[in-house]
């Protein structure tokens, strides 16, 4: 058996933190290690309590899970971040993305679609709820077409072969595999794609691909 994830819930509503602390301490795989009805002690608690998935509520008493997301990442890059909220307007999707979400959530979404979206996060995949992910689309549709000269973010041909998996919701582990090369490389050679990118999550690398058209 592999190691359980760790998941840290943030969340001012008690019905919702307790309803969905019975159900993750109840999931095979996964291990409930916090849950807050607010963020005023994120600084020490992302550090001790290591999450590897933190499900992040928006409206919270003093900072925001908008504010809280950025300074998850920072503190512990490789925490997936995974909004669940009620809001659904694209002003605050896509501050969720480009503040370093990696999937975004309401929570009218049934429990066993949160802990499948939960797993999935936790491989590298970017879950979102159809109504969420048709925004992201039609933000996108409404473009103007792009030009064919490409944007040069001077990415290797083996970063861009590896943002081209990413892209394709393939995991670190199948990148791996497809390229020959360790999921440690796999990481390095993605965190180089992030800084030559400017984002701070896979979604924000999806978006700003499928906007840019760079692979």
């Amino acid at each position: 058996m592999g190691t359980n994830i760790n998941v840290l819930l943030y969340d001012d509503s008690r019905d919702l933190r307790e309803g969905m602390s019975f159900v993750l301490q109840a999931t095979p795989g996964l291990s409930l290690v916090g849950a807050f009805s607010d963020t005023s002690n994120l600084e020490m608690q992302i550090p001790g309590l290591q999450p590897d998935v933190v499900l992040m509520d928006i409206d919270m008493p003093g900072r925001s899970g908008l504010e809280a997301t950025p300074v998850v990442k920072a503190l512990r890059p490789e925490t997936q971040v995974l909004m669940l909220t009620v809001f659904e307007d694209e002003d605050r999707i896509f501050q969720a993305v480009r503040n370093g979400a990696s999937g975004y959530l309401l929570k009218r979404t049934p429990p066993s679609e949160i802990i499948a979206a939960i797993f999935d996060v936790h491989r590298g995949g970017s879950p979102m709820t159809s109504s969420v992910a048709r925004k992201v689309l039609q933000f996108f549709q409404q473009q103007a077409p792009p030009t064919d000269k490409q944007p040069d973010y001077g990415l290797s041909n083996r970063e861009q072969e590896i943002l081209k998996s990413l892209v394709k919701g393939h995991s670190y582990k199948l990148i791996a595999e497809e390229h020959f090369i360790s999921i440690d490389t796999v990481r390095s050679h993605i965190r180089h794609i992030y800084e030559k990118l400017q984002v701070n999550s896979k979604t924000e690398v999806v978006l700003k691909v499928l906007k840019e058209k760079i692979v």
